[in-house]
């Protein structure tokens, strides 16, 4: 009896929320089929059977918060013959009944066989090999012991021209995760006033403490400036005619991307944090930034990792790229993980100007709003520009306002000129 136990597939999690099984206790199952999904406070994970056999035991149910390590299910595989109760001895066993030991024998050879030629690897990236259309068992692992990592899917994926399969299963799991209780009568007895009550759990969960660790860690302050956006909406239409042709979206965000890369090359605690454990400050000479995404299961930051290396086209393909596999559930924890600076891009929607809180233990976020023909004085003229504000929150154990404004200003001067912006891109 083979029991399975759910595995760490993030970064040092600790638990995990049934979310939905699929098979049941008495099904055949082969190996590597997909047997339940979990979510964690990252992603959802799909999870494999590690042999071919029959489900015995369901240990969980739907809505389930389990932790790491412990047995979920249990599978009798398909070549663990159980040997019959003879009450032969021990002895006359090993002397006298050789289709026993023949029965036995073979089914040590064939479980030996099986652990020898199964690839080593973790249910996320066995997963990932499937949507990528990849026999895993013929990958070459790099990782400790030959286990098998997302950058050797990717390498297999480019030796053999491979072409990925977006996988598109239980795309509908809002039924189940947030089905709500039963709704309560209010105290004063009004049978038309009731509440509607709905489980804290899941990603919900996981932002909520997120958002908790961080104001009560981080002292936030907010600085608010406004920036005009005509010469970039003019630059921007100049470009459309290119990016057209490489058949890419572009978008203002691109723009924001670099050259708030520029400014953080310049003011180096903007893009630093802090080791708690060691007193130490930590300045980061890499660019990770994170874009944060409006999911139905809540606000997802997918990182654009090496930002100041990629071109503003480059940029606007791979933001439209996360932002897709964010809304369909398909991110992987690398594309979640190691942001370096966050932006919030909540123009879309509307407003004028927020707090936003820092994507813990980042030093800044900044949030952009919407954009509108204002009325301003230029020249002691009124006239009229297009306008955005931008909300800059910063951890103030690190950084001054007199640095946290002059990192706004250099991002209006490079967004307000975009010369400028092509000119100091490096």
């Amino acid at each position: 009896m083979m029991e399975f136990k759910l595995p760490d597939v993030g970064e040092g999690m600790h638990e995990g929320e049934i979310i939905q099984w699929l098979i049941k206790e008495g099904d055949a199952v082969k190996q590597d089929q997909p047997i339940v999904e979990v979510q964690t406070d990252k992603v959802n994970a799909e999870l494999t059977a590690p042999a071919a056999g029959v489900v015995k035991k369901i240990f969980f149910s739907v809505g389930d918060i389990v932790e790491v390590g412990t047995t979920i299910f249990t599978i009798q595989e398909e070549n663990d013959v159980p040997v019959p109760d003879t009450n032969i001895s021990e002895e006359e066993n090993q002397v006298g009944q050789s289709g026993d030991v023949k029965v036995n024998a073979e089914h040590i050879t064939t479980k030996q066989h099986h652990q020898a030629v199964r690839a080593l690897a973790t249910p996320f990236v066995r997963q990932m090999a499937r949507e990528m259309k990849i026999d895993i068992e013929k990958v070459k692992g790099s990782g400790p012991a030959g286990r098998i990592t997302e950058s050797d899917l990717k390498q297999f994926k480019e030796n053999d021209s491979i072409t990925r399969e977006d996988a598109n299963q239980h795309d509908d799991k809002t039924g189940q995760e947030m089905a709500p209780m039963k709704d309560a009568v209010l105290a004063n007895g009004l049978e038309n006033e009731r509440e509607e009550r709905i489980p804290l759990k899941g990603i919900r969960k996981k932002i909520a403490e997120h958002m908790v660790k961080s104001v009560s860690t981080i002292p936030h302050v907010t600085h608010v400036d406004e920036l005009e956006m005509d010469r970039l909406k003019e630059f921007k239409s100049q470009l459309k005619e290119y990016s057209d042709d490489k058949d890419i979206k572009l978008t203002f965000l691109p723009f924001f991307v670099k050259a708030i890369v520029i400014a953080l090359k310049e003011f180096k605690t903007l893009n630093a944090s802090i080791d708690e454990r060691t007193n130490e400050i930590i300045l980061k000479n890499y660019y990770h930034i994170g874009i944060a995404t409006n999911t139905k299961e809540g606000l997802i930051v997918p990182v654009i990792k090496h930002a100041d290396q990629k071109t503003i086209f480059q940029l606007a393909d791979e933001i439209r790229q996360v932002a897709t596999q964010a809304r369909e559930g398909k991110l992987s924890i690398n594309q979640i993980t190691g942001s370096t600076f966050t932006i919030s891009n909540v123009g879309p929607i509307g407003g004028m100007h927020a707090t936003p809180i820092i994507n813990y233990p980042e030093a800044a976020i900044l949030a952009l709003h919407k954009m509108e023909h204002r009325m301003v004085v230029r020249d002691l003229e009124g006239v009229i520009r297009l306008m955005m504000n931008m909300s800059l929150s910063f951890d103030h154990r690190l950084i001054d306002g007199v640095t946290a404004v002059h990192f706004t200003n250099k991002i209006k001067e490079l967004l307000e000129n975009p010369i400028r912006l092509v000119v100091e891109m490096r």
